[in-house]
């Protein structure tokens, strides 16, 4: 018999059902998307699979994944990674994971796959290079991972926009510009003679505007293939995914580009941002748009935000929603569904050490003799630990993994400008 001081309270079953109907719902919002190209010099490629299923015991789930590839110097590179690309991305992906660390995985996945594509496409020696912008959808969790500078920009059901990638143009990222020099690397315009210096920041050699890309092999190792990527939860209402190539945010901001298509469905609305990008400057490069709508099952038709007050894009970020691993205390909050994006995930760095380190939330998945970008195996002891190098001698253990493959190693330290530096290599299964 309950007294008034018990926090145990009986819940209808009605409301029970309810709940749990609205959950189904939530996780499986209907996938929407179209996509538009006007093309100059045809190397812009895109991927769009949907309904991809992944088999968990009896269950199955269902992931989509839209990638957008922007080549130069020719279209090699774009094509190889959009064949290539999500294979390594999933082969970095333990087997046998629920939902829930499968997409934990993701993020740490996302940058082996990266680089394991860029590492194979030099081996085939093509000078061609890509930006790319790679997006996974699971449920309400998106997944974004980019190099270049193509972007994948949200707005929210509730009116707000969300960057979910991140600009790797040397004019613009200061950042970028230390870690070039400080690898060895050389940024600065084009000289034309007499001291005359024109067009945007490049890195030299090789002449490159972009800090990172895949391919690109005639430039600078420091131009690295490991993304920027960003995990983010969308409310349950939704919302509205424009992935772009330059060629429409070099005309477009991005309130502009969701203000054109307000109301369209997504094909239409992707047809009308390449036709208002072609519209301002003309058709001065490959220009091409994917638009994805994530809106409830119940919706017939493309969300319809709020009116989104105006705001810098410098507030942007702080509009998130941290998460949070403590759980409400209040029985009403416990129920209730995020009415903001929430951010899961963002990481930036371009040090594989950094990015594969073993404070990662499910390290112990990975298994210790497999090289953690190339998925080989490799002998006990013949790994290389990711955080090897004379700044770390004094903190290692020989245990402390993950490890690479010696073909591994060498391109994670050119990538850090030190080839032939560093003697300080710690094995798997050293003594």
């Amino acid at each position: 018999m309950s007294t008034r001081g018990d926090h145990h309270q009986t819940v209808p079953l009605s409301v029970l059902l309810k709940r749990e109907l609205a959950s189904e719902k939530v996780e499986k919002p209907e996938i929407l998307h179209g996509q538009a190209n006007q093309s100059k010099k045809g190397e812009d490629f895109t991927l769009v699979k949907t309904e991809c299923q992944r088999v968990l015991g009896d269950d199955v789930t269902t992931y989509h994944v839209f990638g957008l590839f922007d080549g130069h110097n020719g279209s090699a590179a774009a094509i190889y990674s959009k064949e290539n690309l999500l294979n390594n991305v999933l082969g970095a992906i333990p087997p046998d994971l629920n939902r829930d660390e499968w997409i934990a995985a993701l993020p740490r996945a996302l940058v082996a796959g990266f680089v394991k594509t860029d590492k194979d496409l030099q081996e085939r020696a093509r000078t061609s290079g890509t930006t790319v912008t790679f997006v996974l959808i699971e449920g309400l969790v998106v997944t974004v991972a980019s190099v270049g500078d193509s972007r994948c920009i949200l707005e929210s059901s509730e009116g707000e926009i969300y960057y979910l990638s991140a600009d790797h143009r040397l004019e613009t990222n200061e950042e970028e510009r230390k870690r070039i020099t400080a690898s060895g690397g050389e940024v600065g315009r084009l000289n034309t003679g007499g001291g005359t210096q024109i067009g945007p920041l490049r890195c030299w050699p090789g002449g490159l505007c972009l800090s990172r890309s895949i391919g690109d092999m005639d430039v600078g190792e420091y131009i690295v293939p490991v993304p920027h990527v960003k995990q983010v939860k969308l409310s349950s209402s939704g919302g509205r995914l424009v992935i772009s190539s330059d060629g429409v945010w070099d005309a477009l901001s991005a309130e502009t580009a969701f203000e054109c298509c307000r109301g369209m469905p997504p094909d239409a609305a992707a047809s009308q941002i390449v036709k208002e990008s072609v519209g301002f400057k003309g058709l001065r490069d490959d220009t091409t748009c994917i638009v994805v709508d994530l809106q409830p099952p119940e919706k017939s038709s493309p969300p319809l935000p709020a009116q989104r007050k105006k705001q810098g894009k410098g507030v942007f970020k702080s509009m998130f929603k941290k998460k949070s691993s403590e759980p409400s205390s209040a029985a009403e909050k416990e129920f209730s569904e995020p009415d903001v994006v929430e951010e899961i995930v963002e990481e930036g760095s371009a040090y594989l050490s950094e990015r594969l380190d073993t404070k990662y939330p499910i390290c112990n998945m990975f298994k210790l003799f497999i090289c953690a970008v190339c998925q080989v195996e490799m002998k006990p002891g013949a790994g290389v630990s990711i955080h090897a190098g004379p700044e770390n001698t004094k903190k290692l253990r020989p245990w402390d993994g993950p490890f690479l493959c010696s073909s591994c190693q060498e391109k994670k330290e050119a990538m850090e400008g030190r080839r032939n530096g560093g003697d300080s290599t710690y094995s798997s299964g050293s003594e």
